[in-house]
């Protein structure tokens, strides 16, 4: 953990995930409209540059597996000594992939994108729930994603996982208002972060090299964005109660059109696949 200065009273933020990508663009924008950041992430040399640019006044870093729950809650309770106590927003953000066909990929490596993407956020809301329950108006907000619209193939397991956060969020959602606790999640397209250099392929079909990087579209939901628009989506919520933010505004339509039969949407990815094969 670096030293850093109390944070004064300030609303605070707690991002996992921070070192680079989605993580990063919104612990600088929080940081730069006056927030006090908490910064975690397994990736030391990330954090130690955001400690830099944001300064040890305005942040706190730390290294932080999200899988390990006993470290998990041993670093929110050192923010809580920093911040006295207060957390505004609990920003799950930390998340992995690993993509190929389902048999390709290895068992364990299928079972770390279950304990990062899903129990870490299982973990930093019992750890943090005391916290934001303590706290006026605070926020409980969690990265899904697109492919919890409907499930992506070559994407098996990371789309479980962030249908999970999804579902987790909703039923949370209500459960909350008991402790005056919001909670909402954005679901991201294609985010220019450095998870969409991820391997498509395990195995020897000759696809290892694809990255999730390479099926951005020119337009539509799956047009690259940056990092910076799903960190405005965290700001936005913080003063709304929209429960699903959606980056860009077209994956909602994803949503929509499931709603209305998911065998078309099947069909839509069978050819696209096809395709892609």
């Amino acid at each position: 953990m670096q030293a850093t200065g109390e944070s004064d009273g300030r609303k605070c933020i707690f991002i996992t995930g921070a070192a680079s990508g989605i993580g990063r663009a919104t612990a600088e924008l929080f940081a730069e409209r006056g927030w006090f950041v908490g910064a975690y992430d397994i990736d030391q040399q990330g954090l130690a540059t955001i400690a830099s640019d944001i300064g040890s006044d305005g942040c706190l870093t730390r290294c932080l597996d999200v899988s390990d729950k006993v470290d998990y809650d041993r670093a929110v309770a050192e923010f809580a000594d920093v911040t006295g106590n207060r957390l505004d927003i609990l920003f799950n953000n930390a998340g992995i992939g690993e993509g190929g066909w389902f048999e390709e990929v290895p068992h364990e490596a299928a079972l770390r994108v279950v304990q990062v993407n899903f129990i870490g956020v299982v973990n930093g809301i019992y750890a943090a729930l005391p916290l934001l329950t303590r706290t006026p108006g605070s926020l409980c907000f969690s990265t899904s994603s697109s492919a919890a619209t409907y499930g992506m193939p070559r994407l098996a397991m990371y789309a479980a996982t962030k249908f999970a956060v999804k579902g987790l969020t909703e039923a949370l959602s209500v459960e909350f208002e008991r402790h005056g606790v919001r909670v909402a999640d954005v679901l991201p397209g294609i985010i220019d972060t450095p998870i969409l250099d991820t391997g498509m392929g395990h195995g020897d079909d000759g696809r290892s090299t694809v990255t999730i990087r390479d099926s951005a579209t020119p337009d539509g939901p799956f047009r690259m964005m940056q990092p910076k628009s799903v960190a405005e989506c965290v700001w936005q919520a913080y003063d709304s109660d929209r429960l699903h933010w959606y980056v860009p505004e077209e994956v909602e339509q994803i949503d929509r059109a499931k709603a209305a039969g998911a065998e078309p949407l099947r069909e839509h990815l069978r050819k696209v696949l096809e395709r892609a094969v």
